[in-house]
């Protein structure tokens, strides 16, 4: 296993990442129609539970404004019971944004920097809270509380990949490359 400050995944033939406030605008309004993703929301005991939206269907409840913004985005809908998180990882070559619609979920981010040791800080995001961010940005999304939650995720372009990583004496480790929807 190397050790790096970041260590870049596979490189995707993806379009280069855009703006994450696009992304940003797009999971907030997302999460204000609730008739959009609430009957789609599923819970599975073993694991968090993730849908892809069509972005068709995102266009038909967003004000037109926002259009532009859906032509490369790809939007996820999950949904965590208390406990239920994911490793620390990045997003690829995708930029993003997530919204949490329902519940509260708390964020670790790691920012690695060359000859430092890493700096952790740790948030808790509450129903409306977005979170925006660039290429290559690390966390670690979970669920710690007792109710369940729910959250609306848009990448540009679409997340093909994901690096996962551990803090090792004080450096980012990266343990592997899984690809999204499919070993997640």
């Amino acid at each position: 296993m190397t050790r790096s400050s970041l260590i870049a995944g596979p490189t995707p033939a993806d379009a280069p990442a855009r703006r994450p406030s696009g992304a940003a605008a797009l999971a907030v309004a997302l999460t204000l129609h609730t008739e959009l993703w609430a009957p789609l929301v599923e819970y599975r005991e073993e694991s968090r539970w993730t849908s892809l939206i069509d972005p068709a269907a995102a266009a038909a409840v967003l004000d037109p404004s926002l259009h532009a913004e859906l032509a490369d985005a790809q939007i996820w809908l999950l949904s965590w019971l208390p406990g239920q998180g994911t490793d620390v990882h990045d997003h690829g070559s995708a930029a993003g944004a997530f919204a949490v619609a329902r519940g509260t979920l708390t964020e670790r981010v790691i920012a690695a920097r060359v000859r430092e040791a890493v700096h952790q800080s740790t948030t808790d995001l509450a129903a409306g809270r977005v979170r925006y961010f660039g290429a290559h940005y690390v966390h670690q999304v979970t669920n710690t509380l007792a109710e369940p939650a729910v959250s609306l995720h848009v990448y540009a372009p679409a997340l093909r990949w994901m690096n996962t990583y551990r803090v090792e004496r004080g450096a980012l480790v990266r343990t592997g490359t899984e690809r999204a929807g499919v070993d997640w």
